[in-house]
């Protein structure tokens, strides 16, 4: 298990939080061996003892990320139209604006920024309270300027955008996908440590 990352994706259903639960403690149960127990912060932290972890959920999706250390969080967004130019305007850094307007996309790049923002402010335990959305994301991926020791990182999900906000000691990232019984592998090198792919 080491100082890797374990991310896992699942359909949502018709109930996203209990499916988002439910993922984390299936997920925290594998890594730690034993039935896992959560409970959650005042602000709704979702707390695991023994792990770091995080859950996310979108309309279609719910992710979980647990790791055996450090400070980590995650955000997912489905990929389908909407208006964003006038929320990036609005709280986006002006670098960031520039970054977005030379992207093919505008809404991809617009979520790339969104769920970093969500995900770093996940890891320092605060979502987007506190100018979490002017917090300046490292363009596209990388170390956050203002948080020593953390890094964002977008893996490859279809259809959404998923971003994860870990150590940057990390060693390896391992994404599973959960929509059926076959797992395939594929290993791909176009971050600075491994990412791990795994569904079906």
């Amino acid at each position: 298990m080491g100082d890797s990352v374990h991310v896992w994706v699942a359909p949502a259903g018709p109930d996203q939080h209990a499916a988002g639960r439910d993922l984390l403690l299936e997920l925290a149960g594998m890594l730690l061996d034993r039935p896992a127990e959560l409970r959650y912060e005042p602000a709704g932290r979702p707390l695991v003892g023994g792990l770091a972890v995080s859950i996310s959920h979108s309309r279609n999706l719910v992710a979980a990320a647990a790791s055996p250390t450090g400070r980590i969080g995650i955000d997912i967004e489905d990929i389908c139209p909407r208006e964003v130019s006038g929320l990036a305007r609005r709280w986006f850094d002006p670098s960031e604006l520039d970054w977005m307007a030379q992207q093919p996309d505008e809404l991809i790049a617009f979520l790339h920024l969104w769920t970093a923002k969500e995900a770093v402010g996940k890891a320092r335990g605060q979502g987007l309270r506190k100018s979490g959305l002017r917090r300046r994301m490292p363009l596209p991926d990388g170390p956050v300027p203002s948080e020593a020791g953390l890094t964002v990182l977008h893996l490859p999900i279809a259809q959404a955008v998923l971003a994860v906000a870990l150590p940057a000691a990390t060693s390896e990232v391992v994404l599973t996908e959960h929509h059926g019984a076959a797992v395939r592998r594929i290993v791909t090198s176009r971050t600075s440590f491994p990412v791990v792919v795994r569904g079906s």
